[in-house]
C-alpha cells in the first residue's frame, strides 16, 4: 500500500482532467458520428446518455464513499483497513452492476416513456439501452477500481488506463457506427459494442495495476461477497452523496422530459449544448475531485487548518477557469455547433443557451468543489438536505414551468437558479466552519482500535 503524502493539489487535479477530457471527447465524437444520420439519432444518444448516467449513481454510492474511507485511513496510516475496504467494495460493484443492467434490460421503454421520448427517437434509444446493459457491469468496476487507484494518488496511472479505454472505444466505434468501405456500420448499436470491449480492457488492466502498484491480489470471492460491515464506513458517505444525485438525476429527466416534449430539434439542441457544456465541467470536476482526496487525507492526518485554506484556493480557481471557458464556448459558438448540426434554428437556439450557461457553469463550481469537500470531511448528511428541496422545486418542477412559459431558455434558468441556491448554501456551511465537528470526528474513528 501507497504512503500517504501530500502531494499538491495540481498534480492530482492535471491527470483527473486528462481523464475527464478523454471520455468527453469519446462522447462528443459518437455524437457527431449519430448527427450525421439525423437529429433523431442524435436525440436518442442524448436520452440514452442521460438514462446511463442516472443508473450511474449506483455505482457512485461506492466510488464517493470508498474515495472518502480510504483517503481518511490512508492519512491516518490505516493501511490495512484501506485494503479490507478496497476488496469489500470489488463485491459491492458486482451486485451494483448487475442491477442497473437489470433495469435497463428490463425497463428501457418504461425510462422513454417517463422522458416523454418523441416517436422518431424511440425505436432507436430503446435497443441502444438494451445492447448497452453488460458494459453497465464493467463500467460499475472500473468507476470503483479507479476511484481505489485514485485514493492512493495514483492518478497518472489512472490516466493511463483511461487513455487506452477511451482511446480503444473510440478507435472501435468510429468504423463500427459509420462503416468501412462497403459496409455501411452498425449506427448506435456501433457504440455500444465498443464500450463493452473498451471497457473490458479496462477492467484488465486496472486489476493488473492494482496488483503492481497496490500490491493487492483480488480474489474470486472478493467479486461476489457482500462484506457490509467493512462498507460501512463506505455506505456511511456514499449513500447520502449518491442519494443527492440520484435527486438530481430524476429531476434533471423531468426537465428533459419537458426538453422533449417541445420537440425533436429542442431535444437535439439540448443535447449538443450539454456536449459542449461538459467541457466546460471538466477543470471544476477535476479540481474537486483532487480536492476531496486531499481534503480525506488532510483530516485523516488531522490538520483542519490546510484543508479549510485549501478548499477556499480550490473554489476561487473553479471560478476563474469555469467562468472563462463558458464565456468562450459562448463566443464560439458559431463556429462549434455547426460540426453537429447546419440547422440554422437549431444553432441559433444552442447559442442563447451558451450565453445563459455563463451563470450556470459559474454556479456550479460550488456545487462540484465544496460538496465533494464536505462528504471528505464527514459532513455528508448536509449537502444532501440542502439540496433536495432546489433539485425538486428549482430544477424539477422549474423546468417544467419556464419551459412552458420561455421554452430551452427557461429550462436552462431553472438550471441556473437551482445551481446557485444549492451552492450558496453549500459555500455558507463550509465559511461558518459546519463542517468542521464531523472532520474531529472523522479523525476520531480513524484513530480508534478495530
Amino acid at each position: 500500500m501507497t504512503e500517504p503524502g501530500r502531494p499538491r493539489l495540481n498534480r492530482i487535479a492535471g491527470p483527473l482532467l486528462g481523464e475527464f477530457m478523454l471520455g468527453m471527447s469519446v462522447a462528443m465524437v459518437c455524437l457527431w458520428l449519430a448527427s450525421r444520420s439525423s437529429d433523431a439519432a442524435a436525440g436518442a444518444f442524448g436520452l440514452a446518455s442521460q438514462v446511463l448516467e442516472t443508473l450511474f449513481v449506483l455505482f457512485r454510492v461506492l466510488a464517493i464513499g470508498v474515495s472518502v474511507a480510504l483517503t481518511q485511513a490512508l492519512g491516518a496510516g490505516q493501511n490495512e483497513t484501506a485494503e479490507r475496504t478496497a476488496r469489500a467494495v470489488l463485491g459491492a460493484s458486482t451486485w451494483a452492476g448487475l442491477l442497473a443492467a437489470a433495469c435497463v434490460l428490463l425497463g428501457d421503454g418504461l425510462m422513454l416513456a417517463l422522458l416523454n421520448a418523441p416517436q422518431a427517437v424511440r425505436p432507436l434509444a430503446s435497443p441502444l439501452l438494451q445492447l448497452l446493459a453488460p458494459a453497465l457491469l464493467l463500467e460499475a468496476y472500473n468507476l470503483s477500481l479507479a476511484a481505489i487507484l485514485r485514493a492512493h494518488l495514483q492518478a497518472r496511472a489512472c490516466l493511463r488506463v483511461m487513455l487506452l479505454m477511451h482511446g480503444l472505444h473510440l478507435l472501435l466505434a468510429i468504423p463500427l457506427m459509420q462503416g468501412v468501405g462497403a459496409w455501411d456500420g452498425l449506427g448506435l448499436p456501433g457504440y455500444a459494442l465498443a464500450m463493452l470491449v473498451s471497457r473490458a480492457v479496462g477492467l484488465a488492466v486496472h486489476l493488473w495495476l492494482w496488483r503492481r502498484k497496490l500490491q493487492i491480489g483480488p480474489r474470486w470471492r472478493d467479486f461476489w461477497v457482500l462484506r457490509l460491515p467493512v462498507l460501512r464506513p463506505v455506505l456511511r458517505i456514499g449513500l447520502p452523496g449518491a442519494g443527492t444525485e440520484m435527486v438530481y438525476r430524476l429531476a434533471f429527466m423531468v426537465s428533459l422530459a419537458a426538453t422533449a416534449s417541445l420537440g425533436v430539434s429542442a431535444l437535439a439542441t439540448h443535447s449538443y449544448t450539454l456536449q459542449l457544456l461538459k467541457y466546460v465541467v471538466l477543470i471544476s470536476l477535476a479540481i474537486g475531485w483532487a480536492c476531496e482526496i486531499m481534503v480525506g487525507r488532510l483530516v485523516g492526518a488531522g490538520d483542519f487548518r490546510a484543508a479549510n485554506v485549501l478548499v477556499r484556493k480550490a473554489v476561487r480557481n473553479g471560478l476563474a477557469a469555469s467562468g472563462g471557458l463558458a464565456l468562450l464556448a459562448a463566443l464560439g459558438a458559431p463556429w462549434l455547433l455547426p460540426v453537429f448540426t447546419r440547422d440554422a434554428q437549431v444553432i441559433a437556439a444552442a447559442q442563447t443557451l451558451l450565453w445563459l450557461s455563463l451563470a450556470l457553469e459559474t454556479g456550479r463550481v460550488f456545487n462540484i468543489i465544496v460538496a465533494g469537500a464536505l462528504r471528505a470531511t464527514g459532513d455528508a448528511v448536509y449537502p444532501a438536505l440542502a439540496s433536495v428541496g432546489s433539485m425538486a422545486l428549482v430544477l424539477g418542477a422549474g423546468s417544467v414551468w419556464l419551459g412552458k412559459l420561455f421554452g430551452l431558455p427557461g429550462i436552462w434558468i431553472a438550471y441556473a437558479l437551482d445551481e446557485w441556491l444549492r451552492g450558496l448554501l453549500l459555500l455558507a456551511r463550509w465559511l461558518v466552519h459546519g463542517w468542521l465537528p464531523h472532520a474531529r470526528d472523522s479523525q476520531r474513528r480513524q484513530r480508534a482500535p478495530s
